[in-house]
């Protein structure tokens, strides 16, 4: 498995609060690597650093050996090979579902109308959303909002897929769907950076996990590694309350 994402020594502070201290690990091809730890931690603002809706302060975004803060290819061009599905969802609430998951093909790829139908009905399908083709955001329950954000995704043929919480601004019985159709991903090979909450997700999916503290990388390892046999304490004891309720 080739290597696709490198984050090198990256470091982000908003005036004086210092929220990532050196953050290092690299993403394979193929891997679904999670990221966990308490709210506060800075696992979003990874995220957001990684699809440069945030400006690392120091280190490097490096994607297929570019680094692409120091403008080696547009962000654009960046963003359409590294799809990010959002915790609010962020789809357009004035376009269908299928207008959704057409726009960003149309615009950023340059696809025609009807090649980008085609492309967003396979993955509306995938995701179990195509009977709702000409519906509204409004009309949708948060588990469908945040399929078709999937599908929307999916339909711009990223390499990889970066997933912000995708569950939890979910009512607890709309989780499971999402996290259903993220595993089908997972197990076709998609390429996934997830931070979550979910920790049964995290343990029987991932084959890569990131637990963070305190805006640092506290441990990282195998699934197996991290939840079977942490070395760190506070890795224990964060994962302590999650052994305790399964």
């Amino acid at each position: 498995m080739g290597e696709i994402l490198n984050i090198n020594h990256l470091s982000k502070t908003f005036g004086t609060n210092v929220v990532l201290t050196d953050i290092d690990f690299n993403v394979n091809t193929g891997d679904v690597t999670t990221i966990i730890g308490a709210s506060g931690s800075g696992k979003s603002t990874l995220l957001r650093c990684i699809n440069l809706l945030e400006t690392p302060t120091s280190g490097d975004v490096i994607f297929h050996g570019i680094k692409v803060a120091d403008g080696g290819m547009s962000e654009e061009d960046y963003r359409a090979k590294v799809g990010m599905v959002f915790q609010s969802f962020n789809l357009f609430n004035n376009h269908t579902v299928l207008s959704n998951c057409m726009l960003g093909q149309i615009r950023v790829l340059k696809k025609s109308k009807a090649e980008a139908k085609e492309q967003a009905m396979k993955y509306l399908e995938k995701v179990g959303m195509a009977p709702y083709i000409n519906a509204k955001p409004a009309q949708l329950s948060g588990g469908q909002k945040q399929r078709v954000a999937i599908a929307r995704a999916l339909a711009m043929d990223p390499e990889i897929l970066l997933f912000d919480e995708p569950t939890s601004a979910l009512d607890p019985e709309m989780v499971g769907e999402v996290l259903e159709v993220m595993k089908k991903l997972a197990h076709e090979g998609m390429t996934m950076l997830v931070v979550t909450h979910e920790m049964s997700f995290a343990r029987d999916i991932s084959s890569h996990v990131v637990f963070m503290a305190d805006g640092k990388i506290e441990e990282e390892g195998s699934s197996s590694d991290i939840f079977s046999n942490p070395k760190s304490p506070r890795t224990k004891e964060f994962l302590t309350r999650f052994r305790e309720d399964n």
